[in-house]
């Protein structure tokens, strides 16, 4: 009866209605084709907001442990802007934001004239909004079983594949059962059995924004993130199949000054410009394109704690430009706040950790390290940007794409694979 109730109201009001769902969606009739029988195995994990040095600030065992046997970074560069959304779809389809379209957690659209925002569960869910062919699409166009416990985008049907088995975002699992899933998808028959699984942590950067980096509290996220991944691993291990891990953040966090905050200028008027909200990233969407010179100029004149950008006028490294912008989603004037400062639409104070910032500032810099049987051991790399990791799982898939259609490039790590392919 219930679900005879929710596929009465998803008719009736879309896939909004799940998005409270626990229950794990599967995908019927898919199975494993013959030729991807003998693959191996990858489990992409995210902690979202694990900052590059937080293993050793706070002593994090396993991961400490787990890198003898496995290739670590110096650091993972985020794309710009140093955001949930955009990085972590960045990861997994090997496009910075410009080009697979997920610019910010929230945007405008010309074409749908429509606000993107990552809390509206409808439009999460909805293929419209991704570019780019994620790792799960890629899996499953070639007939590999595919699996998420959480991605962005992991629930929305693109291209018409959204993973075999997903689960619609919710904090309501626990972490014992949501590892549980994980045995039990490394469990079943090979046929059906995810070579591709991505799973994803939220409570390090809940914890830094609400409390600061340097918090107990963080601390305290960073051990049950690092708990959590010692059981991973070992579930791995049992199973006797050839799992690689391949842990990595979508972002690092950094301690502001949240007492005294940036009010958005006054200069920005509300009857010729829209804006995203933001908070280190704001994107001004001009209702009438004359306005923009005149806006700028005021904003320039009173840019002390930020800089102001005509979207032509980004840094080329950022990647962010109108020629960047394949889905006409960036602002036409962009304000990025100077850290430690960060925008507030009213001026008062905020949480105490942000990101968003320039991603070559080292505290917005993100965690890398990787292990399994498809990586040489004890190895350490330089920093790399984190639209390298699509090409180097797809590789350790045997996954076939093209080098054209992403940004990504397989020689950037391809010395900490043992076979260089």
């Amino acid at each position: 009866m219930r679900k005879m109730i929710l596929s009465l109201l998803s008719l009736l009001f879309g896939t909004v209605v799940f998005a409270q769902d626990t229950t794990e969606q599967i995908m019927p009739g898919r199975k494993n084709s013959s030729a991807q029988l003998q693959k191996p195995y990858v489990i992409l994990i995210s902690a979202d907001g694990f900052r590059h040095d937080f293993a050793e600030k706070y002593q994090a065992v396993n991961l400490l442990q787990l890198r003898k046997k496995g290739a670590t970074a110096a650091y993972m560069s985020p794309s710009f802007p140093s955001l949930t959304f955009p990085n972590h779809y960045t990861i997994v389809t090997g496009l910075y934001p410009a080009h697979h379209g997920l610019i910010d957690n929230s945007f405008w659209d010309l074409s749908r004239k429509q606000n993107y925002s990552m809390s509206d569960k409808s439009m999460v869910a909805d293929p419209y909004w991704y570019g780019g062919t994620p790792l799960w699409v890629l899996a499953e166009q070639q007939q590999m079983v595919a699996a998420s416990f959480y991605w962005v985008a992991s629930e929305s049907p693109i291209q018409n594949l959204p993973p075999t088995y997903h689960y619609f975002y919710n904090e309501k699992i626990s972490i014992d059962d949501r590892i549980e899933k994980v045995k039990q998808w490394l469990g079943l028959p090979e046929e059906k059995k995810p070579h591709f699984i991505s799973f994803y942590f939220p409570e390090v950067d809940h914890a830094a924004h609400d409390f600061g980096p340097d918090s107990k509290e963080t601390a305290s996220a960073v051990k049950f993130v690092d708990e959590s991944i010692g059981k991973l691993n070992a579930i791995a291990e049992a199973s006797g199949l050839p799992v690689n891990f391949v842990f990595v953040a979508d972002h690092g966090m950094a301690k502001v000054d949240y007492e005294h905050t940036i009010p958005y200028p006054s200069s920005i008027d509300l009857t010729q410009f829209s804006h995203n909200g933001g908070s280190a990233v704001v994107q001004l969407y001009a209702k009438d394109k004359s306005a923009i010179p005149a806006t700028y100029q005021q904003l320039k004149k009173e840019a002390i704690d930020f800089d102001v950008y005509l979207k032509d006028e980004m840094p080329e490294k950022f990647h962010y430009r109108s020629d960047d912008d394949r889905f006409n989603r960036i602002g036409d004037i962009i304000l990025l706040a100077k850290l430690p400062k960060i925008f507030s639409k009213t001026g008062r104070p905020t949480s105490p950790g942000k990101h968003g910032y320039d991603p070559s500032i080292p505290d917005m810099r993100a965690s890398f390290q990787a292990w399994g049987p498809a990586f040489k051991e004890d190895i350490k790399i330089a920093g790399f940007e984190n639209i390298h990791i699509y090409p180097m799982i797809a590789t350790i898939l045997g996954l076939s794409y093209d080098p054209s259609k992403i940004d990504g490039k397989k020689e950037v790590l391809k010395s900490i694979l043992r076979t260089e392919k």
